[in-house]
C-alpha cells in the first residue's frame, strides 16, 4: 500500500473491494463518503477502522464486517485504505504550523469537529480525502505470515489496519513534502515481528512473556512520535534561540546541499556531525527543516528529558536512549532492533559521531556503539545500503567555551534541568556571536567499507570491527575536511603562538599573512570573513569581538594599541584554535622532522633513538623516523589517515615547502637551518607544544611513583603539578593543564605499557619522560624562530594601519 490511485478506477469492481476508512469525526465521515459517492460509490458498505492510531475493530475480518460467503474466496477481496488529511493555512506561499497553532484547539492538522466546518466554510482545499495503494487479503495474509510468523489467527486484524495506516502516511507525506516523511505505528510493528520476538528468545533463559513486556516499556521509552506540529514549530524555536547570539541565517554550501539531498532519496541516511555545542541539534534542525530535507530521528542522552520537555522532544523525533548500556542486554537489544526498523523502513537516523562535546575544539574520537547497530541491519540484508553523511557546525564564537574551561580545569559538568535551560538560553543573548556555518561531507556508504550483506565481514567480529572503525574514522575525516575555518580561529591562533606576548596590529596581519597564503595554497575552505582578513578593517572588527567577549585584551594608551591574551583566557581560546589544527598538523609534524635531520646530520650518534647505528644516520632517513614517532605519540588526539596514505601527504607539504627539500636536508645542518627557517608558516610550538606539555605533565607524576596506576588519581596530581609548573612559569602556557588532554595522554601511557605498576616501571616511565623533554626543547627552538620573525624581524616603526 503506498500510491495514490483514483478512487474512481479501484471501485470499479464493486463486489471484490471494500473500503477501510478512518475517520475522527462526523465531518471527515461525511467527507470520505461523498469522494465515494463522486467515485461511482461501492458494493459493499466502508468498513470502519476508527480514528487514525486507534486500535482495530475485533471483528474486522471474521465475518461481521465481511459475509461469509466472500471470506471463503477472500484472497482476491481488495482492500483500500482512505482518510482525510488537513493542511495549514498558507502564509507567505507556504502551509506550516506557526507558534500560536501550538495552542489547545488548534492543531491545524488535526483539527476538532467545529474547526474543520470552518475549514471548509472559508477554506474548502484544505482538506483533502487521500488513497492508499490497495492491498488483496491474500497478499497481506502472506506479508503477515512472514512478518509475524502467523502463530496468532486474532492479530490479522490488527496486522491489516496498520497496513492501511502505514499505506495512508505515505500517501500522506507525499501530499505534503519529504519533510513530513516520519514513521509511525513503530512500536506495534517491532513487538508483533517475528524476528523481534525470536531474538528475544535467543537472548538467553528467562520468561519470553516478561522479556516481552519489558520490551515494550523499553519501547516507549525509547520510541519516538512525530507530531507534524512539532516538525514545523521546533525548528522555528530552535531559531528564536540561536539567533538572540547569532545572525538568522545559516551559511551552506548550496552544492552541499543539492548533493546531501540526492544522498537521502537513494538510501535511508544517517546525519553525523560534529559537536561543539548544545546549540548544534537546533541548528542542524532548523537546516535541514529550511532545505526541505526528510527529518531524521534525532539520538539524545536521556539526562536530556527532564520535566515536560521529555514527552515534548520524543513529539518533535528525539530518541532518549540511556548513558550506559554495557550491563543490560535486553536494552541493548531493543535499541538495536529500534534502529534496525527504522533504517530498514528507509527512514533517517541523526547523532553525534563523538557522542558527546567536544570541549577542547577539536574532534574527539567517533564512537562505535549506534554505528555498529546500523551496520547489522545492513550485513542482515534488511537494507541496500546506509548512507552516512558527514555534517559540520561551526560557529564565530561561542559563550560555552569559559564552560568548557572551567571543566577543563578539573571543574564539573552542572546537571541539565530547568534552570540549566534558562541560563543556556539567556547566554545566547549576552551580545552578537556572529555566524554559525553548516557544512555538508561527501556521503559514505556502509557498503564501501563492510562490503555486501552476509559476506566475510559479517561473519568475522574482527574484521566487522576493524571495518567500522575505518568507516567512521572516514566520516570523520570529512568532517574535519569540510569545516570551514573561521576569522576567529585565525586571529586567536595567531595571538596564542605568542604564548601571552602583545602584538601591534601589523604584527597581526603579518601573521594572518603567512596563514591565509598557507591555507589558500592548501584550498582549505575558509569563511567568508576569514578570507577577509587580507583587508585591515575585518581584522579590527575581529579583533573588537574578541575584545568585546572578554577573551582578548587590548592596551591603546601606548605609542599604539597592542592585544594579547592573557593566561587566564588561553585555555579558552584554544578552543577556536583547535577548530583549525587538523588543517595545520602536517606542517608542524615536518617542522620537529626537519629539526630532527639537522640534528642527524650534526650529531649522527645523538639523532636517533638508543641502539641506532650512527654511522647508518641520513637526514632524510631520520626525517621519516621522526615523522613515525610523532605519529604514534599524538595518536589518541589527532586523525590520521593509514600509513601509506599520511606519507604521502606528508611529502607533497614538503615539496609544497620546497621540491628539493631531500637534497637541502642530506647537505648539511646549515641547509637544514635555511630550510627550516624558509617555512612558512611555523606552527609546531603553538599546535603541538600544549599536548606535548600535557604528556610531559602526565610523565612527570608517573616518573615519582612506579605504583601509580590509578587514572583519576593521576589526572588530580597532574593538575596540581600543571598548577605548580605555571606558578612557576615552567610551562609556555596555561592550555596544557587541562584533564581533557591529561585523559588522552593517560590513554597514551596505558598504550605504550607505563601503567602496570611496580618499581620496574620507573626506568621505562623516566625514558618516557626524557623522549617528551627532548621533544619540547626542540619546540623551544622552532619558537624561538617564530618571535625573531614576527617580532624582532619586523621594522621597528609604526605599521601602516
Amino acid at each position: 500500500m503506498s500510491a495514490d490511485p483514483g478512487l474512481a478506477e479501484l471501485l470499479a469492481d464493486r463486489t471484490r473491494t471494500v473500503l477501510l476508512t478512518q475517520a475522527a469525526t462526523a465531518t471527515e465521515a461525511r467527507l470520505i463518503s461523498e469522494r465515494i459517492a463522486a467515485s461511482g460509490g461501492a458494493g459493499r458498505p466502508p468498513v470502519s477502522l476508527g480514528a487514525p492510531g486507534d486500535p482495530p475493530p475485533a471483528a474486522l475480518l471474521d465475518g461481521a464486517l465481511l459475509d461469509q460467503a466472500l471470506l471463503d474466496q477472500a484472497d482476491d477481496l481488495r482492500l483500500v485504505p482512505v482518510r482525510v488529511a488537513w493542511l495549514p493555512a498558507e502564509h507567505d506561499g507556504g502551509r506550516a504550523a506557526r507558534l500560536n497553532d501550538m495552542l489547545p484547539g488548534h492543531d491545524p492538522y488535526h483539527p476538532g469537529e467545529r474547526q474543520q466546518q470552518r475549514i471548509l466554510a472559508r477554506q474548502p482545499g484544505r482538506a483533502a480525502v487521500l488513497v492508499g495503494e490497495p492491498a488483496t487479503v491474500g497478499s497481506l495474509r502472506q506479508q503477515w505470515a512472514q512478518a509475524t510468523g502467523g502463530e496468532d489467527p486474532a492479530g490479522f486484524a490488527g496486522y491489516v489496519a496498520r497496513r492501511a495506516t502505514l499505506a495512508l502516511d505515505r500517501a500522506e507525506y507525499r501530499l505534503r513534502g519529504p519533510r513530513y516523511k516520519t514513521p509511525s505505528l513503530v512500536k506495534e510493528e517491532i513487538l508483533s515481528s517475528r524476528r523481534f520476538r525470536d531474538g528475544l528468545r535467543a537472548l538467553g533463559p528467562g520468561s519470553s512473556e516478561s522479556a516481552l513486556a519489558e520490551a515494550d516499556k523499553m519501547l516507549d521509552e525509547l520510541a519516538a512520535g512525530w507530531s507534524r506540529r512539532l516538525i514545523d514549530v521546533m525548528p522555528t524555536i530552535g531559531r528564536l534561540i540561536f539567533q538572540r547570539g547569532f545572525d538568522p541565517q545559516i551559511d551552506y554550501d548550496e552544492s552541499q546541499v543539492e548533493r546531501l539531498r540526492a544522498a537521502m532519496e537513494r538510501h535511508p541516511g544517517i546525519l553525523l556531525w560534529s559537536h561543539r555545542s548544545n546549540l548544534d541539534s537546533m541548528v542542524l534542525t532548523a537546516a535541514v527543516h529550511e532545505k526541505g530535507l526528510p527529518p531524521a530521528h534525532l539520538f539524545a542522552g536521556i539526562n536530556m528529558s527532564f520535566g515536560p520537555m521529555g514527552p515534548l522532544l520524543r513529539r518533535a523525533g528525539v530518541i532518549f536512549i540511556r548513558r550506559s548500556t554495557g550491563d543490560d542486554p535486553l536494552y541493548k537489544y531493543v535499541l538495536k532492533e529500534y534502529i534496525g526498523y527504522v533504517l530498514e523502513k528507509r527512514f533517517n537516523l541523526s547523532w553525534s559521531i563523538e557522542g558527546t562535546r567536544s570541549r577542547t575544539g577539536k574532534m574527539l574520537p567517533p564512537r562505535l556503539g549506534l554505528l555498529s547497530y546500523a551496520a547489522d541491519a545492513y550485513l542482515q540484508g534488511r537494507v541496500d545500503d546506509i548512507a552516512l553523511l558527514p555534517v559540520s557546525i561551526t560557529f564565530d564564537q561561542l559563550h560555552e567555551i569559559s564552560e568548557y574551561a572551567d571543566y577543563a580545569r578539573g571543574g564539573q559538568k552542572k546537571p541539565e534541568g530547568f534552570g540549566w535551560l534558562y541560563g543556556f538560553i539567556k547566554a545566547q543573548g549576552a551580545r552578537h556571536y556572529g555566524k554559525i556555518y553548516v557544512r555538508f561531507g561527501e556521503p559514505v556508504l556502509l557498503s564501501m567499507f563492510l562490503g555486501s550483506p552476509g559476506g566475510p565481514v559479517a561473519d568475522d567480529p574482527a574484521a566487522r570491527r576493524l571495518a567500522l572503525s575505518k568507516t567512521a574514522f572516514e566520516v570523520a575525516w570529512r568532517i574535519n575536511q569540510g569545516m570551514p575555518v573561521t576569522a576567529t580561529a585565525l586571529v586567536t591562533t595567531v595571538l596564542l603562538a605568542m604564548q601571552g606576548a602583545a602584538l601591534t596590529f601589523g604584527q597581526i596581519r603579518l601573521g594572518l599573512g603567512d596563514g591565509l597564503d598557507y591555507l589558500e595554497s592548501r584550498g582549505v575552505p575558509l569563511t567568508a570573513s576569514a578570507r577577509a582578513l587580507t583587508a585591515a578593517d575585518p581584522v579590527r572588527a575581529t579583533l573588537d569581538a574578541l575584545v568585546a567577549g572578554g577573551l582578548v585584551s587590548c592596551t591603546a594608551d601606548g605609542r599604539e594599541p597592542v592585544w594579547l591574551i592573557g593566561p587566564e583566557h588561553q585555555l579558552a581560546a584554544t578552543f577556536y584554535r583547535n577548530s583549525l589544527i587538523h588543517f595545520l598538523l602536517d606542517t608542524a609534524l615536518c617542522e620537529l622532522a626537519v629539526l630532527r635531520a639537522k640534528e642527524a646530520a650534526a650529531d649522527p650518534a645523538a639523532a636517533g633513538p638508543a641502539g641506532a647505528d650512527p654511522a647508518g644516520a641520513d637526514p632524510v632517513g631520520e626525517f621519516w623516523a621522526e615523522i613515525a614517532r610523532l605519529r604514534d605519540l599524538l595518536k589518541f588526539d589527532f586523525y590520521f589517515q593509514e600509513r601509506d596514505e599520511h606519507r604521502r601527504q606528508v611529502q607533497a607539504e614538503m615539496d609544497r615547502h620546497d621540491p628539493r627539500w631531500e637534497e637541502r636536508l642530506r647537505a648539511g645542518p646549515a641547509e637544514a637551518d635555511a630550510l627550516l627557517a624558509s617555512m612558512r608558516p611555523l606552527v609546531s610550538h603553538v599546535l603541538v607544544r600544549p599536548f606535548v606539555e600535557a604528556y610531559r605533565i602526565v610523565a612527570d607524576v608517573l616518573a615519582d611513583d612506579g605504583t601509580l596506576t590509578d587514572k583519576d588519581e593521576v589526572i588530580r596530581r597532574a593538575l596540581g603539578l600543571g598548577r605548580q609548573y605555571v606558578a612557576q612559569r615552567r610551562l609556555r602556557s596555561s592550555e596544557a593543564v587541562s584533564a581533557l588532554l591529561f585523559q588522552t595522554a593517560f590513554q597514551l601511557v596505558s598504550n605504550r605499557g607505563l601503567i602496570g605498576g611496580g618499581g620496574e616501571d620507573l626506568a621505562a616511565r623516566q625514558a618516557f619522560l626524557d623522549e617528551l623533554r627532548n621533544l619540547l626543547r626542540r619546540l623551544d627552538r622552532i619558537e624561538d624562530l617564530v618571535i625573531r620573525r614576527y617580532i624582532r624581524d619586523v621594522v621597528q616603526t609604526r605599521p601602516a594601519q
